[in-house]
């Protein structure tokens, strides 16, 4: 019914925009897609296939053969363009076998590989894709390109490679791991700055929030993904996960668990939503841990989650803020007004969602069905789901965006925590850091045989 909503809102409002504004009801346009259209309704193609609504599957998949085009003048977000759409139509090719997904992926595919024109091979985290001239986001350190937006290709290039015959995707973004490995990592930690055309690292800042995210994610997911033949990424993730546990990971006073920021060697103990994802990532990555690390990383995760489920805890509205401090006697509650929002965001949901499956503890889908009935008294209006601009306070004032995001994953890791766990189990399939399904690469299996599947 959520999907509906959100869905047939968009539909009537924002067809063929990149996402809907539901209290105004008309479409939104975010910079990152440049002037690329129809974010939405990529993102949302999976969680409506996975759903079971053919008919909204159906119209998406012949709005994306007529309009979806990416011959257009403008800047866009690499990463975001990769995740999103990239990402989406590679999972919407893998579920329903429809060449247009894959035909549509390879093409958009082709476009981003002037990014990679630097003189290191670290991609530019802007590209206009007409022209092909690529650069950096002008706040980022030095013209640095950024760890989590370079380290977020490797699942989707790996595939593009995989459907194309051609190797170059996968080429490109092996080059960016024989970087870092080439690099030295001050205690073992990977900066948050990267400049391409050095090859150094900018300001040692460090987070496995936003900018470092997803970078840790995808090393896992790597290993996961090529049936755990890829041991470079699995040395690379489990390496890096143990200079977190030692540099950043920490207890409050009240014995909550959390994931600090380390700037040149000063910690901020604070803790962002997107940081949140990592209770899912250091549960799934338990089974394949060092010898008798195990049990210990299925309890981190654990930890995590508790932690993060305190943050919606403590608000007014029962989500969780942008970000939240350990600081000053606070726990797990956001102190400063411009951390105080909630923009639909996944990361808590989808913690619970791989708790759930890892252990069954009924207490997830408790804490994801205490998530749904916030969403519905507190984000659901007459034109779709909106944003909030301060989750501790009593009135909503929404931001009046429905992301697109929220179709794409925070429905879905929903949906999955209350289905059964056949439906797209763990073990033959890995989210993209948007949620979307790429199967794992069988190292026997050839291709025709993963599509009769």
């Amino acid at each position: 019914q959520m999907m509906k909503h959100a869905w047939n809102n968009y539909k009537r409002y924002a067809w063929g925009l990149n996402e809907l504004k539901p209290i105004s009801r008309e479409g939104h346009s975010s910079s990152l897609f440049g002037n690329i259209k129809g974010a939405t309704i990529v993102d949302a193609l999976d969680t409506l296939f996975i759903m079971g609504m053919k008919d909204e599957f159906q119209e998406a998949k012949s709005w994306i053969e007529k309009n979806l085009d990416f011959n257009v003048n403008a800047e866009v977000s690499v990463f975001e363009v990769n995740i999103r759409f990239v990402g989406g139509l590679l999972s919407a090719y893998y579920l329903s076998g429809e060449e247009i997904f894959r035909k549509k992926a390879v093409e958009l595919g082709v476009k981003l590989l002037p990014a990679f024109h630097t003189p290191s091979g670290i991609p530019w985290a802007l590209l206009n894709i007409k022209s092909g001239i690529g650069r950096n986001w002008p706040w980022a350190s030095g013209g640095s390109s950024i760890l989590a937006e370079f380290g977020t290709l490797h699942l989707e290039f790996t595939h593009l490679s995989h459907l194309s015959g051609d190797p170059v995707f996968a080429e490109k973004v092996m080059n960016i791991r024989t970087v870092l490995n080439k690099l030295k990592k001050p205690k073992g930690l990977y900066p948050n700055y990267l400049n391409p055309s050095s090859g150094q690292w900018g300001q040692h800042h460090v987070s496995v929030g936003g900018l470092g995210d997803s970078f840790y994610e995808y090393l896992l997911k790597a290993w996961l993904m090529s049936d755990k033949t890829d041991l470079e990424a699995k040395e690379m993730y489990f390496d890096a996960v143990q200079a977190i546990e030692t540099h950043l990971i920490r207890k409050s006073s009240g014995g909550l668990t959390y994931i600090a920021e380390w700037k040149g060697g000063l910690l901020e103990h604070k803790m962002g939503h997107l940081t949140c994802f990592a209770g899912g990532m250091f549960a799934l990555g338990a089974e394949g841990a060092p010898e008798g690390l195990a049990q210990h990383y299925l309890q981190l995760g654990a930890e995590i989650a508790r932690t993060c489920h305190e943050s919606y805890n403590r608000t007014f509205m029962k989500l969780g803020p942008e970000a939240f401090r350990f600081d000053g006697g606070v726990e797990a509650i956001a102190t400063r007004q411009n951390e105080k929002y909630y923009i639909l965001r996944p990361e808590v949901i989808e913690t619970y969602m791989y708790m759930w499956r890892l252990t069954h503890d009924p207490k997830y889908r408790k804490w994801a069905w205490e998530a749904v009935e916030a969403l519905e008294s507190h984000c659901r209006v007459t034109g779709g789901y909106s944003g909030l601009r301060d989750v501790y306070f009593v009135h909503e004032n929404y931001d009046d965006v429905q992301q697109s995001f929220f179709l794409a994953e925070t429905l879905k890791y929903l949906y999955l925590i209350f289905s059964d766990d056949d439906l797209l189990p763990l073990e033959h399939w890995i989210f993209n850091t948007e949620a979307h399904l790429l199967p794992v690469l069988r190292a026997d299996k050839k291709e025709v045989e993963v599509k009769e599947k």
